[in-house]
């Protein structure tokens, strides 16, 4: 039986869109909104829980959106990761304004800004209760941030992947678009690749199925669901294994 009093998981990876830093603005970064999340990270790192945190640039960049315009699609990959790393920055200024000692790990090397990404110097700052912000993605074009969230979160020994979102979990069809889509409460990886539901690009999803990653896609904008997530309440959808339950 799962104790609710305590957290669920000791190690957790924590992946944010660029987007989900914009708040109500059309670009950049909210401030108040930064401060929020930055907020219930501290809130669960004082619970003991070990988090890293993987951020989107699309609020700044995309690569994909710059290649479309015309772009040489590796170009646009590099400054979509440039905005990673800003976006990476800001949330450790914000993490640290709370009192909370946190570390940026760049796949792109700028020593005068963030660490290099050293595997087992991420685990040991973890181990020390940091807060590891990895940036810059993978380093190589053409890989999401989706992608980067579920290859860091196996490199670490994450127990879960979060994957914060704008909707309550992963539907059968747009919840924005469709009222009557469905929720799932769980759904296999192999089921959302076969579906293209979108929960993540299928390189993360064929990631996490390879190495059993649990997924746990919630809403990011409901106060409090980063932690009702580790806590082990039902949030979200659950992606692991297969079959569903609606």
């Amino acid at each position: 039986m799962v104790d609710m009093s305590k957290p669920l998981y000791r190690r957790v990876l924590l992946k944010l869109s660029g987007e989900a830093l914009m708040g109500k603005e059309s670009y950049g970064i909210d401030s108040d909104v930064i401060g929020e999340i930055a907020e219930e990270i501290r809130e669960v790192s004082e619970l003991g829980v070990q988090i890293a945190v993987v951020i989107g640039g699309g609020n700044i960049f995309r690569g994909v959106s710059g290649a479309s315009r015309g772009m040489d699609r590796s170009t646009a990959d590099y400054m979509g990761m440039l905005a990673t790393v800003m976006n990476a920055l800001a949330l450790q200024q914000a993490l640290e304004k709370l009192g909370t000692v946190t570390r940026v790990q760049s796949a792109i090397d700028m020593k005068e800004v963030a660490e290099p990404y050293i595997r087992r110097r991420a685990i040991r700052h973890l181990e020390k209760g940091r807060i590891v912000i990895f940036a810059a993605g993978t380093g190589l074009p053409f890989f999401t941030t989706d992608t980067t969230a579920a290859l860091r979160a196996v490199e670490i020994g994450a127990e879960l992947l979060m994957k914060a979102t704008k909707v309550d979990g992963v539907y059968g069809t747009d919840p924005e678009k469709d009222r009557s889509a469905v929720k799932y409460e769980r759904i296999g990886y192999t089921e959302v690749l076969q579906k293209d539901l979108k929960v993540m690009d299928a390189t993360a999803i064929s990631l996490a199925r390879d190495q059993n990653m649990r997924i746990v896609v919630f809403n990011l904008r409901k106060r409090g669901n980063i932690k009702r997530v580790i806590m082990g309440k039902p949030v979200g959808t659950v992606v692991e294994g297969s079959g569903h339950v609606e």
